[in-house]
């Protein structure tokens, strides 16, 4: 029992010791600071530290934290700052107010020796030294600076953007002893006296017309080398189209007539033509031929080619004509001699079955037949005077049905 009320209170103490001892010998430098720490026995330790726990001996370690994020310099007269609109004279003797911002932060790595010249002490109005050292250094540099721009140089936005540009660089060189950088310098807004501002208006006026002025010109410029374009394209689309036409007949007219520039689709008249050639004057067309079709060697080019598809077309339709009249001519007489062959053996057929039929037995057998065909009522009524009824004299009644 007593072993474990014993680990017990070493597990207490242990819990008391992992709570207090942080505590005591850490500590933590929040997200958006920098800690410097600064040692009782060798001053400001040259190292900023960033975000996290942080060791720290009670007595003889001390932090200082400084935010790391930018601070503004704002020169407006919205009154959101201490720092009020700059008053500026301008080259050309004008009086112009300026809202301007400017970013500012401590330079990285750099806080330590804020600390160490002691500049990151708090002053009344809440801020630190440093950041008012910052805005009499900017308020230097940029009255001596942006002074160097006449009242025209103000509305110009390259020559504000190239002045601002020199202004940072001249800031920046005097915030380094400061440790301290700039981000930009930021001219939100210029007025003029207000007289001065609607002469101001008038000439902004002015420059923007003559920009318009410039950019229409160079519009009309382009559009004329646009129109001239168009214009190219289509003579040249022109041109190609009529001598594509061109070859297309040219192919056409090879392909229809041949090589013999026989127009006239008589047929045999080409092939006729054909067979009247030389070798010389055969060689000659083929080659024409090959050219026109593109068929390079004057050997890929045939007597179909030189003779025509036109006049191809005559022949065959005049072979067909030829051949189906002949056809049709045959298949006439064949059909002809064959109803005349049917005929005369129908004939045949017929005289001797009549011949058959007029013979005794011919006759007898018709009345067997026309006999198999003859009905009786049911119930017969007898009135012969002869006292036989005629129906039981068989003899006779078979010579009737043979015509006897």
């Amino acid at each position: 029992m007593k072993a474990l009320q014993t680990v017990a209170k070493i597990v207490v103490l242990g819990a008391i010791a992992l709570w207090i001892v942080p505590w005591i010998f850490f500590t933590k430098v929040e997200p958006g600071q920098i800690g410097v720490r600064r040692s009782a026995t060798g001053g400001v330790e040259a190292d900023d530290l960033g975000p996290g726990w942080r060791m720290r001996i009670p007595a003889l370690h001390k932090m200082t934290y400084l935010p790391s994020a930018y601070f503004f310099l704002d020169y407006t007269t919205d009154k959101i700052g201490p720092q009020e609109s700059l008053q500026i004279r301008t080259k050309d003797n004008n009086n112009v107010t300026l809202d301007i911002s400017v970013p500012v932060r401590i330079k990285p790595g750099r806080a330590f020796a804020i600390v160490k010249d002691g500049n990151h002490q708090k002053e009344a109005d809440g801020r630190f030294r440093y950041m008012r050292l910052a805005e009499q250094a900017a308020v230097s540099v940029l009255r001596e600076e942006l002074a160097n721009l006449d009242s025209v140089g103000f509305y110009s936005t390259d020559r504000r953007i190239e002045i601002s540009a020199k202004a940072l660089t001249m800031l920046n060189d005097a915030l380094t002893p400061l440790n301290l950088e700039a981000q930009a310098v930021l001219i939100r807004a210029v007025q003029f006296r207000p007289e001065y501002e609607q002469q101001l208006q008038s000439i902004q006026l002015n420059e923007q017309n003559k920009l318009l002025d410039r950019a229409r010109s160079k519009l009309a410029a382009e559009q004329q080398k646009l129109d001239n374009y168009n214009q190219g394209t289509a003579a040249l689309s022109s041109a190609r189209e009529q001598d594509w036409k061109k070859r297309q007949a040219e192919l056409e007219r090879a392909y229809q007539i041949g090589g013999l520039d026989i127009a006239d689709p008589v047929p045999g008249k080409a092939r006729a033509a054909l067979a009247a050639l030389t070798p010389e004057q055969v060689t000659e067309a083929k080659t024409k031929v090959a050219a026109a079709l593109g068929l390079g060697e004057p050997s890929a080019v045939s007597d179909a080619y030189l003779i025509g598809t036109k006049n191809l077309q005559a022949e065959t339709l005049e072979y067909k004509n030829r051949v189906t009249a002949e056809g049709e001519a045959v298949s006439a007489r064949l059909e002809a001699e064959g109803d005349a062959l049917l005929a005369k053996v129908q004939g045949e057929y017929e005289t001797k079955l009549n011949a058959l039929f007029g013979s005794p037995a011919g006759r007898a057998y018709v009345a067997w037949k026309a006999a198999g065909k003859v009905t009786f009522a049911k119930e017969l009524t007898f009135s012969s005077q002869d006292g036989i009824p005629s129906i039981l004299r068989l003899r006779r009644f078979a010579e009737q049905f043979m015509g006897q």
